[in-house]
């Protein structure tokens, strides 16, 4: 299992919001791309970013903190947060970006999730943000009744990556992961499955890889407060 360290971007800086409120906001380093740096170092393997003032504006926000990431780090990452047509996709892969990752768009215009996933194999997952099991959208603003495993299913033939899910309401909240239901979700689709959201020990970690279907996991504020010790959950996930 893969461990993403998290890096969200708000008005330039490495932030982390409580279920995913703008104004619950914790500036954690105003330098993102040594705040990179530091998670390279300590080992990881990939690099999860997520530009929030673009999934709100619906286009790219921070994208000059983004830009030094990728200059500054040899490994991939991957980016969601207002990436929305074919041409900002085009952009942030040609940029080195290894994997963008499509939100609101895969309730609203599916079909672009397919066309972008033919188009850049390997390098389009999907992201599905819920609360209670059903889709949010426009960084988490707008409910939609859309279930998350139905809409998971209906691009199981689209040639996506993964798809990260993230319960909302355990998002920054240092309470552990929805293990059973980001299981459930991984079960149902073939499709490779990152949990987000809440996952805020080693413990959370073990327990996720322990189902044998999540492929990943996301973590921000633990990594940021220290409940994690990156490097040292980084052997223990390879063990």
């Amino acid at each position: 299992m893969i461990l993403y360290p998290a890096i969200d971007l708000k008005d330039g800086n490495a932030v982390r919001l409580v279920h995913g409120d703008m104004d619950q906001t914790t500036v954690f380093n105003d330098d993102p791309a040594a705040q990179a740096k530091e998670f390279v170092a300590a080992g990881c393997e990939w690099l999860h970013l997520v530009d929030l003032n673009g999934a709100f504006a619906g286009e790219p926000v921070n994208a000059a903190p983004v830009e030094a990431i990728l200059k500054a780090c040899p490994v991939p990452a991957q980016l969601g947060g207002g990436i929305r047509d074919m041409a900002t996709i085009e952009r942030w892969l040609d940029k080195g970006l290894a994997r963008v990752i499509l939100g609101t768009v895969a309730v609203e215009n599916p079909e672009l999730v397919r066309t972008a996933a033919r188009a850049f194999p390997g390098k389009v997952a999907v992201g599905l943000d819920a609360r209670n099991g059903k889709v949010a959208t426009r960084g988490w603003a707008e409910e939609t009744d859309v279930m998350v495993t139905d809409l998971a299913k209906s691009f199981e033939d689209a040639g996506i990556a993964a798809i990260i899910y993230t319960d909302i309401m355990r998002d920054g909240a240092m309470k552990g992961p929805n293990i059973d239901a980001t299981a459930d979700l991984a079960r149902a689709v073939d499709i490779p499955v990152i949990a987000s959201g809440g996952v805020s020990s080693m413990a959370d970690l073990t327990a996720l890889k322990d189902t044998g279907v999540i492929s990943g996991a996301i973590s921000g504020r633990a990594l940021y407060d220290g409940a994690i010790d990156l490097g040292k959950a980084l052997h223990a996930l390879k063990g």
